[in-house]
């Protein structure tokens, strides 16, 4: 999948197109703490982070980098106030209403992945309209994880495993890292080239544990409602300074 760069977000002079990531992955952490920091609601901090994502998708677009694979709600988070979850929940389902159809008109692809059956019925409900809307889209593949865990992920993909085995569909010999990585949620795309996690945590947090496996990490103190076309610029450029050896000299 090729996505055209838009003339009205030219790249940045300092960013070479040939060495731009195929795949994005972000952990968008800092929404609650942002707001706090501004005497705010930590639901503020919320709305705001919507934003902040809005405008990485496309720059994404603008900048020619085909995938996004943000971690929007993880498995853990339900045990967060019941007010905050309640207000993510329809800040999602708001958020998808409101930009679905800007999404059709610059051609982003939404996916969204994780155990879904444990969503509000009329929120699974808006994803599946606004996945099917999408499908055909040739430009940034959004891929918006939510009551998603990364072990949890493993774990779903060694039942169908398992499954097929015990069904004679395979053998146990034919199971490798390839067959593996078709079972995770995001096959398709590859595995992502960059992690970007805001707001200075070290850690992955039960997000992508099999596809980071290689994933360049760039860590930024920015909260994630800051995270402007700037940051993802700083990210990038630093970024292209690594040299990617995967495990070879």
């Amino acid at each position: 999948m090729t996505v055209q760069p838009s003339t009205t977000h030219p790249l940045p002079p300092d960013l070479n197109a040939e060495r731009m990531p195929h795949h994005v992955a972000v952990i968008m952490d800092g929404n609650g703490r942002w707001a706090e920091q501004r005497g705010l609601p930590r639901l503020m901090g919320h709305r705001q982070g919507v934003a902040a994502l809005k405008s990485t998708v496309y720059c994404c677009s603008s900048w020619g980098i085909p995938a996004l694979t943000v971690y929007g709600f993880s498995a853990e988070n339900w045990g967060r106030p019941r007010t905050e979850v309640d207000f993510l929940m329809e800040l999602i389902n708001h958020a998808l209403g409101r930009e679905l159809d800007e999404m059709i008109s610059r051609g982003v692809c939404l996916r969204v992945v994780g155990d879904l059956n444990g969503l509000p019925s009329r929120l699974q409900t808006n994803i599946e309209e606004a996945m099917a809307k999408t499908r055909q889209n040739q430009g940034v593949l959004l891929t918006l994880a939510l009551n998603y865990g990364g072990r949890q992920e493993i774990t779903e993909a060694c039942r169908h495993i398992a499954t097929q085995v015990q069904q004679g569909h395979l053998a146990p010999e034919d199971i490798n890292d390839e067959l593996f990585g078709r079972h995770v949620f995001t096959p398709s795309v590859g595995d992502p080239d960059l992690l970007i996690r805001t707001s200075g945590e070290m850690r992955i947090s039960n997000f992508l544990l099999w596809q980071l496996a290689y994933s360049e990490i760039y860590v930024t103190p920015t909260l994630w409602p800051d995270f402007d076309q700037m940051e993802f610029h700083r990210a990038l450029c630093d970024y292209q300074q690594r040299h990617r050896r995967f495990g070879k000299l």
